[in-house]
């Protein structure tokens, strides 16, 4: 019998791929915060995700041996066992969030955005070319005006 028995979304790749691919994605979610990948890959990324910030919330030494077999990069590891996991302390469940995107221009790939609950987003940087273009005009104009 397959009582809760969840199946796996392959993605079209072979076992130690797809491992790979979800530890990459979920080492990159402990990182940055946030990721754009396909609507599939997130649902995958997302069940990995959940789990080790459960594995960080117990903060054993079989946690984070469990963890680092898992996501094979220790400094992820730590990130996730000192900054993520203690953000999510009261929480009992659900870290994650997936907000669908629309299609991709290329393929029709439907997109998504994973992200952490409580990820606060940052504000966007302002390019170099534009802040130099901007000082560029104010020295500029200052000059022009010194000089009339």
């Amino acid at each position: 019998m397959r009582h809760r028995k969840r199946t796996i979304n392959k993605l079209g790749r072979t076992t130690a791929q797809r491992e790979a691919l979800l530890a990459h994605l979920v080492c990159n979610l402990i990182l940055v915060g946030r990721i754009k990948t396909t609507l599939p890959k997130a649902k995958a990324a997302r069940r990995i995700a959940d789990k080790m910030v459960t594995l960080g919330k117990k903060n054993t030494l079989a946690s984070r041996r469990t963890a680092i077999a898992r996501l094979r990069r220790k400094d992820v590891v730590s990130a996730l066992f000192d900054q993520v996991a203690p953000a999510f302390e009261d929480r009992a469940g659900g870290y994650t969030r997936i907000m669908r995107l629309g299609q991709r221009v290329s393929d029709s790939s439907e997109m998504a955005l994973l992200e952490w609950v409580n990820h606060t987003p940052r504000a966007p940087k302002v390019k170099k070319t534009e802040a130099k273009s901007e000082k560029g005009a104010a020295s500029k104009g200052g000059k022009g005006s010194a000089a009339e």
